[in-house]
């Protein structure tokens, strides 16, 4: 029997989703009928099947919902059959410059496939070549169009990367797709900088019913980069527009999944997992609150139970706040009110507060019924959500 933990409802989505054609991208759902999906690149030369397949794996055990590898030669060509057939999500094959590799992409058994239309020397001549062997395998193509590799016809008219560039380029290509009666299609118009990017993507959502694949490319270091993603998939998401997400970050990939992931927990767009809300500290504080929310976040890290665990330094908004949670701690003194679902249940010194809320926490797990829960999965790191 599974024991209600008493988590408060989450609240709705700001709004709801925008309505998209439906793709199927190796078995994940695409479009606005499924979850948003999050995505990856691998860092690894695509030719080493067994590097590739080994950070496929980690990506996977994070949560990674679709990865994509690149195809810049003939030998990562090569690659991709037992790279599509091993991979436990599914795989995309980017491509640039050769038309060729799209269809050697297609017939490897890729989920689908990424073209470039500014970087593929005479793409559009390819086109029907190219919708005829994707609809015959059932291969979506996703239309990924860059800021810095636009086709010079349109830079010339527009003499930049607006947000009108971008859909143009977009829009034009999916056109001659549409010509050959191929619609299993969905977009990216990427830009480096997060306003560029919103209103390339607002202009769009009203141009098609494509699905959107949202994406601030070449975001920068972890930091900045989490700031420009969050920024602009929050403005779009919060209003329904976009279909799946790649957060781009000069860091380990596995990092911009789980930075993808907490963007969508944060929006209510995936379950929220373990959350800890823990105050920023000031001068009211009688406890190391940065040290505290450090040791209580490293000692649940792995767990996903759907638990919010509040730790707070001061009388002012601690009490409030850990009553909120289902586990919490309100410090001060040299001590800690443990709460449990709104109620103290006990008072105990400052040095066995982590020790505390750590057993409370797996005790809760336990208590749910749930050992999938309390497994520690990889990947399962608790979101620091700084009140």
């Amino acid at each position: 029997m599974t024991i209600d933990l008493g988590l408060p409802e989450a609240p709705a989505v700001l709004a709801p989703r925008r309505r998209t054609r439906q793709l199927d991208v190796g078995g994940v759902g695409v479009g606005s009928d499924h979850p948003v999906s999050v995505q990856s690149m691998t860092t690894t030369l695509t030719a080493d099947i067994n590097s590739t397949l080994q950070q496929i794996a980690e990506l996977t055990a994070a949560g990674c919902d679709i990865v994509r590898v690149a195809v810049p030669s003939a030998d990562d060509a090569e690659a991709l059959p037992a790279i599509a057939k091993k991979s436990g999500i599914p795989v995309i094959a980017d491509i640039h410059f050769q038309p060729k590799y799209v269809f050697a992409a297609i017939d490897a058994g890729c989920a689908a496939v990424r073209v470039n239309p500014g970087n593929i020397k005479k793409f559009d001549d390819k086109v029907g070549e190219i919708a005829r062997a994707a609809k015959d395998a059932g291969t979506p193509i996703r239309i990924g169009v860059n800021a810095g590799s636009l086709e010079p016809g349109i830079m010339a008219k527009h003499g930049k990367a607006t947000p009108e560039a971008l859909v143009e380029s977009a829009l034009w290509e999916a056109s001659l797709f549409a010509e050959h009666d191929f619609h299993d299609i969905k977009i990216s118009v990427k830009h480096h900088d997060p306003v560029t990017m919103v209103r390339a993507y607002e202009q769009l959502a009203e141009q098609c019913d494509y699905p959107l694949h949202l994406g601030v490319t070449e975001a920068g270091p972890t930091f900045q980069g989490t700031i420009k993603s969050a920024t602009a998939f929050g403005a779009l998401l919060s209003r329904g527009i976009g279909d799946t997400i790649r957060v781009s970050l000069s860091a380990p990939p596995i990092e911009e999944v789980r930075v993808g992931l907490s963007i969508l927990e944060s929006l209510n767009l995936r379950p929220r997992k373990l959350e800890i809300v823990s105050c920023p500290s000031c001068g009211r504080a009688q406890v190391d609150v940065y040290k505290l929310a450090d040791e209580v976040t490293a000692g649940l890290e792995g767990m996903e139970v759907p638990l919010r665990v509040a730790v707070m330094g001061c009388v002012v908004n601690g009490p409030g706040e850990a009553r909120d949670a289902d586990l919490g701690v309100a410090s001060g003194n040299g001590k800690g009110q443990i709460f449990v679902k709104g109620e103290v249940i006990k008072t105990v010194p400052e040095a066995q507060i982590v020790e505390t809320l750590i057993e409370e926490a797996l005790r809760l797990a336990e208590d749910s019924g749930d050992d999938e829960l309390a497994g520690g999965q990889a990947g399962g790191a608790p979101t620091v959500t700084v009140g």
